[in-house]
C-alpha cells in the first residue's frame, strides 16, 4: 500500500467536519486514516488466517476456538490504537515513510486491545461488546446449544481467559513481524512492554475501586483512567509510533506526545463515564447505565457523591444495588442534580485544550498536527 495515498487521504477532509456520522471519531478516522485501517485489517486478517490453520492442526476443537478468537479481533472496533501510534510515527518520518515496514507493529496494538477487551468484559461481567454478546456470553451459550456437561458460565469464562490469552501472544508475535533495525525494535518493545504493565496496573485499580468504592476518591479514579486508558489509547501508541521512526527517549517530541497522550486519554475515558451512565445503547453497543448497576467507582460517580447533598449522596448509596430501568434512569438523574456531568464537561474540555497545546507546539509533520488536532477533538465529544 503506498504511503501517499494515506498522505492525500489525510488531507481530503478537514478535521472539524468529519463527515456524515453519529460518531465523530469514526468520521475523522475515516477521513484521516480510511487506508491505513484497510492495511491494518488487512494485515489482521492474513496473520490471523495462518494462526487458525496452524491451531487446526492441533486439533478440530482448537481451530474453532481460533477462529472465535479471530473473530474477537476482526468483527468490529475502530482501530483507535493503530491509528495513534500511526500518528505518533507519521509526525516524525512524514509522507515519505515507508508503512508497510510498520504495519504489523501496529496492527499489533490491535491484538493487545482484543486481549483487554475479553478480560474486561470478563471481570466486569459485561452480557455485550459492539452490540453483540461478550467472548464469555457466546462460549456459555454455544456450551448449552451443545449440551456438554458442567456449568456453562464457568465454561465460558475459562474460554474467555484463554481467547485473552492467545490475542497477547498472537500480539507478541506479529509485532516481531515489523521491518525495522533490531536495535530499534528492542526499543519499540520496551515501550510495548511498558504499555501492558500500565494497562495492568490501570486494570487491577479498576477492579480494586469496584471493591473498595467506600475508600475510593476522584483521585484514584482519575488514576485508573491515567493507566488503564490514557497509557494505552493514546499516550503509549504515540510513543510506540514514535520509537518505531526511531525517535529517543530523551527528544522534546516525547515530553510533547506524552502531555497529549495523557490529556486526551484521560479525556477519553471521562467521556467513557458519562457514556456509561446517558449513553445511547444502539450507539455505544451496551446498555446504559451499566456503571450505575454496578456501582463502579468512576470519576462522574466519585464527584457526585462529592457535589451532592446528604440526601444525594444517600440516594447514591444506591448505585450497585439498582436494577431496572426506571431506578436506573433516576439515579442518573441525582448524578446529573449534583453537578458532576458539568463538572466532568469541564474537566473533558480543559484536558482537549491541554492536548491541542502540546500538539499545536510539536515539531512534526503539519498533516500529523492536523490528523491528531481532529482525533483529540472527536475523541472528546464522541457517542459511541
Amino acid at each position: 500500500m503506498a504511503n501517499d495515498a494515506v498522505a492525500d487521504n489525510a488531507l481530503r477532509v478537514a478535521p472539524a467536519q468529519p463527515g456524515a456520522t453519529d460518531d465523530p471519531v469514526r468520521g475523522v478516522l475515516a477521513a484521516f486514516t480510511q487506508d491505513l485501517i484497510k492495511g491494518v485489517d488487512d494485515t489482521l486478517a492474513a496473520f490471523l488466517a495462518a494462526e487458525v490453520d496452524s491451531l487446526t492442526e492441533i486439533d478440530a476443537a482448537m481451530g474453532g476456538f481460533a477462529a472465535t478468537a479471530r473473530d474477537c479481533v476482526l468483527t468490529g472496533g475502530k482501530r483507535v490504537r493503530p491509528t495513534f501510534a500511526y500518528w505518533g510515527w507519521r509526525g516524525v518520518v512524514g509522507g515519505d515513510g515507508p508503512l508497510p515496514s510498520v504495519l504489523p507493529a501496529l496492527a499489533a496494538l490491535e491484538l493487545l486491545h482484543t486481549f483487554a477487551l475479553v478480560h474486561d468484559d470478563l471481570m466486569d461481567a459485561s452480557d455485550t461488546r459492539r452490540g453483540l454478546p461478550t467472548a464469555h456470553r457466546a462460549a456459555a451459550t454455544r456450551h448449552r446449544a451443545a449440551s456438554h456437561t458442567g456449568d456453562p458460565d464457568r465454561f465460558g469464562e475459562a474460554v474467555a481467559v484463554l481467547i485473552g490469552d492467545l490475542c497477547m501472544v498472537w500480539a507478541d508475535r506479529l509485532l516481531a513481524h515489523a521491518t525495522v533495525p533490531p536495535a530499534r525494535l528492542l526499543d519499540v518493545r520496551r515501550c510495548y512492554d511498558q504499555m501492558r504493565i500500565e494497562t495492568v496496573a490501570g486494570q487491577y485499580l479498576d477492579v480494586l475501586g469496584e471493591n473498595d468504592a467506600a475508600n475510593w476518591s476522584v483521585d484514584r479514579a482519575l488514576r485508573v483512567a491515567r493507566y488503564k486508558t490514557a497509557s494505552y489509547t493514546v499516550q503509549r501508541p504515540l510513543l510506540f509510533g514514535a520509537c518505531l521512526a526511531g525517535v529517543a527517549a530523551d527528544a522534546p517530541l516525547i515530553a510533547a506526545y506524552t502531555r497529549y497522550g495523557l490529556a486526551v486519554g484521560e479525556a477519553f475515558q471521562l467521556r467513557d463515564d458519562l457514556l456509561g451512565v446517558y449513553g445511547d445503547p444502539a450507539t455505544t453497543g451496551k446498555p446504559a447505565g451499566d456503571d450505575l448497576r454496578t456501582g463502579k467507582p468512576t470519576a462522574l460517580l466519585m464527584l457526585a457523591r462529592q457535589l451532592g447533598t446528604p440526601t444525594q449522596r444517600r440516594a447514591l448509596d444506591r448505585a450497585g444495588s439498582v436494577t431496572g430501568a426506571r431506578e436506573v434512569a433516576r439515579l442518573a438523574e441525582v448524578v446529573a442534580d449534583t453537578g458532576a456531568v458539568t463538572r466532568v464537561e469541564r474537566m473533558i474540555s480543559d484536558r482537549l485544550a491541554d492536548a491541542l497545546t502540546a500538539v499545536g507546539t510539536a515539531s512534526i509533520d503539519e498533516t500529523a498536527r492536523t490528523a491528531l488536532t481532529g482525533l483529540a477533538t472527536a475523541a472528546t465529544t464522541r457517542r459511541a
